[in-house]
């Protein structure tokens, strides 16, 4: 394993989701810097079929394997999640629960079923791992897997394009190009089979998935040969999200940055068995974190520096330059929030923005209106002590008025020049 690698449940096997373990390891990680330069690969199939030992291969991680030699017990209990180690973009793999374990009985597919939905929802690539002679046949261990991952992708409003990754474990001397169509024709079968609402009755199975098939010798008798064929593997999950690559055409990313909120938010609405809108979700996960990063930059903004010397010297007197200074403020506060928002859905980012300026020009217009009332009540006190110069002259009292009038008011003007930038937003 390398040092990089970091992992964590992130689901136990009663599917209680760990937030605190989540939340620190995206802080290890660094993932919220990531934006949508990232990806997530789930594995899923029976239970000791050698996914962990398969993702430890591909990705280094750190996934705990079985061992063969103690029976085949479960290994993996829940989902497991662990950081890709120097697979560029930033690559996030889920382990999950393999199907068919003793240890739930074949009856309880409930966590079978919330499981893989989570997968399809959350993962862009869903490696499904399955035994070489199990294509083909009518009983075949994979089969309730498939219908499941059919069944419950129906229950997404909007279906993100997955890509299936199937792969062949365990191959024979059956050539690849021999199994992938017998693999494909079994899977379009058991997608035509699956109950479907009114609206995808005649939907192909490509408006839903991506379908990628390859193979890999066994690890038990052909180790050498195995590792090589996951080398080459492994190149396909580099640039995974870039167009032509595995994930190529997904839709419905989520920032990174709101990545733990929004897959708490995913797990309590399958455990509560609702159907999920992932365009209202995604809307939701904006409307959320957007109001979040707004209250933070506003907070940034009341204890700045800049701001609270700005604030304090206009309570003194009258201050030049004040609209160019709270200018620039107030742009850096704006332009801190567009960088960590930029990601999230457009018409929800700009609702929060004008919310946070607003918010913004509530918190300057009582300084605002108090440098006002300095530069009025200097310039009256300029036109008093005019007048009083001018009648004491023997000006005409009508004339002294008009002239002191004027010259206070180009004082006025003069001091205002320093907060016109602002004054049209009051």
């Amino acid at each position: 394993m390398d040092d990089d690698c970091c992992s964590t449940q992130l689901l136990d096997g009663d599917g209680t989701f760990n937030v605190e373990g989540l939340d620190r390891f995206v802080s290890t990680t660094k993932l919220s810097d990531c934006g949508l330069s990232y990806a997530v690969v789930a594995i899923m199939g029976p239970q000791s079929s050698g996914k962990s030992t398969l993702m430890n291969h591909l990705f280094h991680t750190n996934f705990r394997e079985m061992d063969a030699f103690r029976g085949r017990g479960q290994t993996t209990k829940g989902i497991w999640m662990a950081k890709c180690v120097g697979i560029e973009p930033f690559t996030l793999g889920m382990d999950l629960e393999g199907t068919d374990g003793r240890e739930r009985g074949e009856d309880d597919t409930t966590f079978e079923k919330q499981s893989a939905l989570f997968a399809l929802a959350v993962a862009d690539i869903v490696i499904i791992n399955m035994w070489c002679h199990d294509i083909g046949r009518e009983q075949a261990a994979n089969k309730p897997l498939l219908k499941t991952v059919f069944q419950v992708m129906m229950r997404l409003f909007s279906p993100r394009k997955t890509t299936l990754l199937f792969v062949i474990r365990d191959k024979t001397k059956t050539p690849l190009e021999y199994l992938e169509p017998i693999l494909r024709e079994d899977v379009q079968k058991i997608w035509d089979s699956v109950p479907k609402p009114q609206a995808h009755q005649d939907t192909p199975l490509s408006e839903f998935f991506n379908v990628e098939v390859t193979a890999l010798s066994s690890f038990e008798e052909k180790e050498q040969q195995f590792k090589e064929q996951v080398a080459q593997l492994r190149e396909r999950f580099f640039h995974s999200i870039s167009p032509g690559g595995l994930a190529g055409d997904r839709r419905g990313v989520v920032p990174a940055s709101a990545f733990a909120f929004s897959a708490l938010q995913i797990w309590k609405i399958i455990k509560e068995n609702k159907d999920l809108d992932l365009p209202a979700h995604k809307v939701m996960v904006a409307t959320v974190r957007c109001e979040e990063i707004g209250n933070e930059k506003l907070r940034d903004l009341k204890s700045d520096e800049g701001w609270l010397e700005l604030e304090e010297a206009v309570e003194a007197g009258p201050v030049s330059g004040f609209g160019k200074t709270v200018s620039s403020i107030l742009e850096r506060c704006l332009s801190e929030y567009d960088m960590e928002a930029t990601y999230f859905e457009e018409g929800v980012r700009n609702a929060k923005r004008e919310q946070l300026e607003t918010k913004a020009l509530d918190l300057v217009h009582p300084v605002y209106v108090t440098l006002l009332g300095h530069l009025r009540s200097k310039a009256l006190e300029d036109f008093k002590s005019r007048l009083e110069q001018s009648l004491s002259r023997g000006d005409g009292f009508a004339a002294s008025v008009r002239a002191c009038t004027e010259s206070s008011l180009v004082e006025f003007d003069k001091g205002f020049k320093g907060i016109t930038n602002l004054c049209f937003l009051f």
